[in-house]
């Protein structure tokens, strides 16, 4: 299915920390998790293993929250959390 990245997800992409490539690996390979307003969200973590904002980070967790139109998945937008996750 073709992805279509908004406008509004790329800059909060940027302010929190997330590539263009990232969102559409999460949206290829993420796993599906429930999400609010008829919206559908998939997530992954990635090794980090740098700073941001002056605090260490071992991964991060990346959510993109999109849309299915017209054979599309179209972004609404991402979140992204630092920490560490458990499999």
């Amino acid at each position: 299915m073709e992805i279509k990245i908004e406008p509004h997800t790329l800059e909060r992409a940027e302010e929190r920390g997330a590539s263009i490539v990232e969102i559409e690996d999460v949206l290829t390979n993420g796993v599906s998790m429930p999400a609010r307003g008829g919206r559908q969200m998939k997530a992954r973590v990635y090794l980090f293993q740098q700073e941001r904002l002056g605090k260490y980070y071992e991964q991060k967790r990346i959510e993109v929250i999109y849309v299915v139109e017209a054979n599309q998945l179209v972004t609404v937008t991402v979140y992204v959390f630092y920490g560490e996750w458990k499999d």
